[in-house]
């Protein structure tokens, strides 16, 4: 394997819109939300070890979920583990974790990845990600991966490209926001138009003048660190100084400003796992077309559920069509999918009436 090879696994969010399951104590990342027998994180970390030196795998995340890190990651050191001491977002986490690789290796090419999403054919996704290495090696470029769109969904974030180039790696044009569904449904018609899946690679130089040039006063936070970073004054340095970074994400601080910017159509099926109805999509289902993960279920008149419980739970659902019915302890969650998106908000509700403990 190439030890300029690195990678950052993104593993700080909530995932509030799997609740129950995911807590802000134990988020989704940490769940085998698939059934398989390897959590989302498990997953990740095993996909990018395809490509990457296990050792070059840096987790980023909260510090309050540093012992989770260790109790699923154990081959994993404490110079691995990159805790944020607030949430600001992706651009300074990823800053922050660059200037770590970069002065440990000024030849170091990266990639960025969440550490919640499903991919099915790994193999793709290994010849994906070498080929936009080969190209950051060689190239000044922020690249992305773009998926091919199915649908025209209005919950994700678009990538226009040149569709000048018959090369497979593309200039971007631009980043467009999440759409309304004429307007998806415009994107997909002209056919230069990707989903923005959160992924990204660049060589380490190139990311960090990125944010030199684009984010000078983020920029600058950080690199008052660098002779600290890698050593055992690092942790008081950042727990000092993180909070005072801009809360923004890395589309909005270097990728939308910068004139070196690329994607590769990917090759390989994604989902980015975001709620319950897209977790229903990639499992497989009953003869009812119900998707269940540990239950043991009788259904009747009941179809297009996603049912899940903990252990081997039997389940008896009787006249429910699309719901979402999800039983954790002391939650048991029975909720429509047309309206998934909204369960961020039933749990504030919950929170407002029951306490912290229930979310």
């Amino acid at each position: 394997m190439n030890k300029n090879y690195y990678a950052i696994l993104m593993a700080g969010g909530v995932g509030s819109r799997f609740w129950p399951v995911s807590t802000q104590d134990f988020p989704k990342q940490f769940h085998d939300m698939l059934g398989t027998g390897d959590t989302l994180i498990q997953k990740t970390f095993n996909r990018l070890a395809n490509l990457i030196p296990k050792e070059n795998i840096f987790i980023l995340t909260n510090e309050r979920y540093n012992d989770l890190v260790f109790e699923q990651l154990p081959e994993v050191t404490k110079r691995q583990v990159v805790l944020e001491p607030a949430m600001r977002n992706t651009a300074p986490c990823i800053l922050y974790a660059a200037l770590k690789i970069q002065k440990e290796n000024e030849d170091a090419v990266m990639i960025v990845a969440p550490s919640d999403h499903w991919i099915e054919d790994e193999a793709a996704f290994t010849d994906n990600v070498q080929q936009a290495f080969d190209f950051c090696t060689k190239n000044d470029a922020l690249m992305t991966l773009g998926i091919q769109p199915t649908f025209p969904n209005t919950g994700y974030g678009y990538i226009e490209y040149n569709s000048s180039s018959n090369d497979d790696i593309k200039a971007v044009n631009q980043f467009r926001e999440k759409p309304d569904y004429e307007t998806a449904k415009e994107f997909i018609a002209q056919g230069n138009f990707l989903w923005n899946a959160g992924i990204f690679m660049w060589s380490v130089s190139s990311v960090v003048n990125a944010y030199k040039k684009n984010q000078p006063n983020l920029y600058q936070l950080f690199e008052k660190g660098i002779e600290v970073y890698n050593t055992d004054f690092e942790d008081d340095f950042i727990r000092d100084n993180y909070g005072k970074a801009e809360n923004i994400s890395v589309d909005y601080a270097i990728m939308e400003f910068s004139k070196n910017v690329f994607v590769l159509p990917a090759t390989f099926d994604w989902n980015d796992l975001g709620t319950w109805g897209s977790l229903y999509d990639k499992l497989d289902k009953d003869e009812n077309n119900n998707a269940v993960v540990n239950s043991r279920t009788l259904t009747e008149d009941a179809s297009g559920n996603m049912i899940r419980t903990k252990g081997d739970k039997i389940v008896v659902v009787d006249g429910l069509q699309d719901y979402i019915i999800v039983d954790k302890d002391e939650v048991l969650l029975i909720f429509p999918k047309t309206k998934e998106q909204d369960i961020k908000k039933v749990l504030q509700k919950v929170k407002d009436k029951f306490g912290e403990y229930y979310g």
